[in-house]
């Protein structure tokens, strides 16, 4: 009863419990070593090299903001979750409650522009993600705070006064 989560958690064949598509990054780097490997000596390959690895490099980049790690821990007066969003402001996250669930958004946008003598760089990225999660009955949702500090989010979901109250201990007496 200890490791009881009571934060209701769905989950399909072959999906990861919090949504999302699967993220794998070695098993995407080991199939484009692969093509690499398939597509060596042939007169495609020294045309184009590496190309595909700099797509690859903007996959990774994007599936580390699409899919923040996520910590969900239970005390005797409140869930807690903490996401992990380095790099980002708390202007850029919006964290909702609606239809007996919480929703956590987020989107991060990098640019650069250099300018030099004889060169120019610009260059973008966006991200964005959002995860869901269900709200146990026990949950005072009118309550939810959300604070953000060096990259980590922390949304605490308080118990109502009902649920923490202790467990009555029952005596177990012979037949």
């Amino acid at each position: 009863m200890a490791n009881e989560t009571k934060l209701p958690v769905t989950k399909k064949t072959n999906e990861p419990a919090f949504g999302g598509e699967t993220w794998r990054p070695f098993e995407a780097l080991r199939k484009e070593v692969d093509r690499l490997f398939e597509d060596f000596g042939t007169d495609d390959f020294w045309r184009r090299p590496f190309r595909s690895l700099a797509g690859f490099e903007r996959n990774l980049a994007q599936k580390l903001v699409s899919t923040p790690a996520v910590d969900v821990t239970e005390s005797d007066k409140a869930y807690e979750i903490t996401a992990e969003l380095p790099g980002m402001d708390e202007k850029d996250i919006e964290v909702n409650v609606a239809n007996d669930g919480l929703t956590i958004k987020g989107e991060k946008k990098f640019e650069r522009e250099e300018k030099q003598k004889d060169y120019y760089v610009s260059e973008r990225r966006y991200g964005s993600f959002e995860r869901h999660f269900g709200l146990p009955k026990d949950v005072e949702a009118d309550k939810i705070e959300a604070s953000f500090r060096n990259g980590v989010l922390k949304v605490t979901l308080p118990k109502t006064a009902e649920a923490q109250k202790p467990a009555k201990k029952i005596e177990v007496k012979a037949a």
